[in-house]
């Protein structure tokens, strides 16, 4: 996954689908985002450069409340690339 506009546009997008609201601004973010999940908002820090964006995207998506079958066939694509990616993160931190 490459760290550019367009994979940013992609992984919002799922977002967008999942009807979450993704809002950047400024704040004290522990981790450069925050979840308010009972109203399907995320705000991440507006001051995150694209690869921190997309990095902190990747790390929260997989948290989020979603239903995979309501995505488009692209949008699922993304989706299922974004859990493989976090994954994969995740067994590099384990060791």
């Amino acid at each position: 996954m490459k760290f550019t506009q367009a994979t940013l546009d992609k992984i919002e997008a799922i977002l967008d689908e999942a009807e979450y609201v993704l809002r950047y601004e400024r704040g004290n973010f522990q981790s450069g985002y925050c979840i308010l999940e009972q109203k399907k908002v995320v705000v991440l820090n507006k001051f995150l450069q694209l690869e921190g964006r997309i990095s902190t995207l990747i790390d929260l998506i997989p948290q989020l409340k979603v239903d995979p079958e309501i995505f488009s066939p692209e949008v699922r694509r993304t989706y299922n690339d974004v859990l493989e990616r976090h994954a994969l993160v995740q067994a590099e931190n384990q060791k």
